[in-house]
Parts: C-alpha cells; structure tokens; sequence
C-alpha cells in the first residue's frame, strides 16, 4: 500500500464559506464515512489570507511575508491523507471528495526505503 496526499483546491473569490456551510461539513463527513479504512489524516485549511509565506533571501537569512506562497484563481483549502493499493484507487477515492467547485490534485506520498 501507499500513500497519497489529495490536496483540495478552490476559488475563494467566489464567496462559499466552505469552513462554516453545514451542507459542506455534511458532505465531507459522508466522504470520511465512506472511505474511513483509507484515510489516515485530512483537515480544511483557514482562507488563503491568513497564511504567511517564508523564502530564503540569498543571504542566509528569510523573508517572511503575509500571503499565500503564489496568488493563483484557486487556493489550497483542505487535504486528505489516503492509503491506497496504487493510483487508480488514490484517484477513485479523490473522486468522490466533495467539491462545489475547484478540483483536486492526488499526490503520491515520496518515502525513502530504510
């Protein structure tokens, strides 16, 4: 088995409050539900707006800035943590996440062998 991280994307510009709308919340804990043998983590993240970003400056020091890494139509809103036998079933769990609108990305979790 391995793990893949389902990194959820949407438009905040768009105004659904996905962090306080009931029907969402419903929505997820029916995907957490169904998948529960599968999931090994997952949480939604506070709006693009509250992040802060950190960059090297070049000089052994950082930049710190409020924002999110890179301004972009969709924001990164929530994950999902997942164990599945390989990517088609990675990808057919993330297909049933709930999203109104945006997408997801499935990633492959990089683990070195020991």
């Amino acid at each position: 088995m391995a793990e893949y991280l389902v990194l959820i994307y949407q438009d905040e510009r768009l105004g659904i409050d996905t962090l306080n709308d009931p029907s969402v919340t419903r929505a997820h804990e029916g995907f957490m539900a169904g998948n529960q043998q599968a999931l090994r983590g997952g949480n939604p993240l506070e709006y693009s707006h509250t992040a802060t970003s950190i960059r090297p400056d070049g000089a052994g020091g950082f930049v710190v800035t409020d924002g999110p890494f890179a301004e972009t139509k969709e924001q990164l809103g929530g994950y999902y943590l997942i164990e599945a036998a390989d990517l088609d079933e990675a990808i057919a769990r993330a297909q049933q996440v709930p999203m109104a609108q945006g997408g997801v990305e499935v990633r492959p979790i990089h683990t070195h062998q020991r």
